[in-house]
């Protein structure tokens, strides 16, 4: 029975593990090429941040919701990245110890989610026929496709 309390007491003290370990905000860095570019990061419609000249980085409110970050310079097409919000690697450890309490607590404040950082942005000049490029660590970059006349 000691035993069980024990163990019941160390779950319960675990729950929300993500809220502890990954917290309900998150830096996000961004890096553009060439650098010096002004980047809105927004969430459903509504700027929620504002980076002046890039490199540089923001602390955003986590929440199950995907960030469009788009970036804008003078002589290049501005650049638009979705920043997926994906779960956060306590969450996993939270269900398994927590239990559903943890996760419900969690899911509720954003600590289960998290944002990729850095993101790296490849500005495309102005002129050049073609779809901006998007550059995310390091990866392939991906073709986003502007519709004619814009």
């Amino acid at each position: 029975m000691k035993a069980f309390l024990l163990g019941l007491a160390a779950a319960v003290s675990l729950s929300a593990c993500s809220s502890i370990i990954e917290g309900t905000s998150q830096e996000v860095a961004v890096n553009t090429n060439p650098p010096g570019a002004m980047c809105r990061l927004e969430r459903e419609g509504t700027v929620i941040a504002t980076i002046p000249v890039t490199p540089a980085a923001t602390t955003i409110k986590k929440t199950k919701h995907d960030i469009t970050i788009s970036c804008e310079k003078a002589g290049f097409q501005t650049a638009t990245f979705m920043n997926k919000s994906d779960v956060a690697g306590a969450t996993v450890g939270n269900i398994i110890l927590g239990g559903g309490i943890g996760w419900a607590i969690d899911s509720a404040s954003g600590a289960d989610n998290k944002y990729t950082s850095p993101v790296n942005i490849t500005l495309v000049p102005a002129g050049v026929g073609g779809p901006a490029l998007v550059r995310q660590n390091n990866a392939a970059p991906v073709l986003q496709m502007k519709p004619v006349g814009s």
